[in-house]
């Protein structure tokens, strides 16, 4: 991952810009593990950044750049889904997947992404990925049922 602006030969910069909770996302239940039960765990959105960098010429560089960020928004559309085995860590042993969605942010919000330094604005996609589930480490103690009693009986006659 990167600054919007890092440069290189060509490159294609990924900019993790805000972490967002996700209410839809949000789990009430506690989960039993072991003898306790543990708070539910917290989800996330990832909202990134994407810009294309290019050396070329002024003439060729925007047009390069373009291309790039076309290809990208086909590729994160294909592939709007992640689930294993391109997930790694507890994303993958949970099988959870995770979700790739462009927003649309108005070019006044991008442009006060940008607004850092003396760089210019350039031309930048923008896409949330989630939702990502962080564990709670709180627990509540809690005995688990063993054994459970039931009587049944006739009411009526």
């Amino acid at each position: 991952m990167a600054s919007p602006v890092d440069k290189g030969d060509f490159v294609l910069s990924l900019y993790l810009c805000s972490v967002r909770e996700n209410g839809e996302a949000r789990r009430n239940e506690m989960l039993p593990q072991g003898g306790v039960l543990r708070y539910p765990p917290l989800a996330v959105d990832l909202h990134y950044l994407l810009t294309a960098h290019s050396t070329a010429d002024l003439h060729t560089r925007t047009l390069d750049e373009h291309r790039v960020l076309g290809k990208v928004m086909q590729v994160l559309y294909d592939n709007s889904v992640l689930r294993s085995p391109y997930l790694e860590g507890t994303l993958s042993e949970n099988n959870e997947e995770l979700r790739i969605t462009a927003e649309s942010l108005s070019t006044e919000q991008l442009t006060q992404m940008w607004q850092f330094g003396d760089n210019p604005y350039k031309l930048s996609l923008a896409y949330r990925v989630g939702p990502v589930l962080l564990e709670s480490n709180r627990v509540k103690p809690g005995p688990r049922v063993l054994e459970r009693n039931i009587t049944l009986r006739d009411k009526g006659g």
